[in-house]
């Protein structure tokens, strides 16, 4: 894809709607029809479902660290965030745990992260009966954004922290929600930017260098910040600094970032002695 800029973007999108500017960028790029980017997209918005459709709560992963805690989510009682945020995070979950246990996943933009976008679409999707279409459409934005950032930054937790993973996935997954809601390609560029700096700084701390614990988890919380900020930005709420800096400002942090605090399984959580007992467990 071409675009090296939000604001790039966004000028593309000033006479057709934002995802039709990254289909046309897209078909550009790999020099096809709309009807072999667009059947592309299709076919991962299925697999995107069937990862959610594939769980299995009785699987458990090789090394022990994941498996049935979705059914936990989905199953508990008068949870305090209501019951469609409860199916978000238990969506989460459901991507997380299935990739652990070496199910089929989009890796959106990682497959570390790859339960963030599922979680924010599928339950939206059910609950507002909209079509396969419209699911795609907003696909093509997250990408669009997602293709800017690693083009700035990077999506890449060993180079840039989880700040680079899970927070470019909920970057996506907030201006993929205000298309779907019928938000404008600023309030898209906004929820990016709001996303993407709530989690700035976010490192990459496997236990056991496993993309486990606690990256599941930190799916959900992915998924709970990109609806957040969706809202905000829906609402008329604007960051104080726009999407390209943030990005820019998000590449400059991954940088300084020590190489125990990216991938490396040598700080952050995977340093605590817990952490260390359970990597001799699972290591050998």
């Amino acid at each position: 894809m071409a675009f090296q800029s939000v604001a790039q973007m966004l000028n593309s999108a000033e006479h057709q709607s934002l995802w039709r500017a990254v289909l046309a960028d897209d078909c550009r790029d790999r020099c096809c029809d709309e009807a072999d980017s667009l059947g592309k997209m299709s076919r991962l918005w299925q697999a995107m479902k069937d990862s959610v459709a594939g769980y299995d709560p009785h699987r458990r992963s090789p090394s022990g660290l994941s498996g049935g805690q979705a059914r936990k989510m989905e199953q508990a009682a008068n949870p305090l965030c209501g019951e469609f945020l409860q199916q978000v995070m238990a969506t989460a979950l459901r991507v997380g745990e299935h990739n652990a246990c070496m199910g089929r996943i989009v890796a959106a933009p990682t497959a570390g992260a790859s339960g963030v976008l599922p979680a924010v679409l599928i339950p939206l999707q059910e609950k507002e009966r909209l079509g396969d279409e419209a699911m795609v459409a907003c696909l093509y934005v997250a990408a669009g954004f997602g293709q800017v950032i690693a083009a700035r930054a990077s999506i890449s937790g060993a180079e840039g922290g989880c700040q680079a993973e899970i927070g470019s996935a909920s970057a996506m997954a907030a201006a993929a929600l205000v298309h779907a809601r019928g938000g404008s390609a600023a309030q898209m560029a906004a929820a990016c930017a709001m996303a993407l700096q709530n989690v700035l700084g976010l490192v990459c701390d496997p236990v056991a260098g496993l993309v486990e614990a606690p990256c599941v988890k930190r799916n959900v919380m992915g998924a709970v910040n990109a609806m957040a900020c969706a809202d905000m930005a829906l609402a008329g709420i604007e960051p104080a600094i726009p999407c390209d800096e943030v990005i820019d400002a998000m590449a400059a942090v991954g940088r300084t970032l020590p190489p125990s605090l990216r991938e490396t399984g040598e700080g952050g959580l995977a340093a605590t002695p817990t952490a260390r007992k359970i990597a001799e467990q699972v290591l050998g």
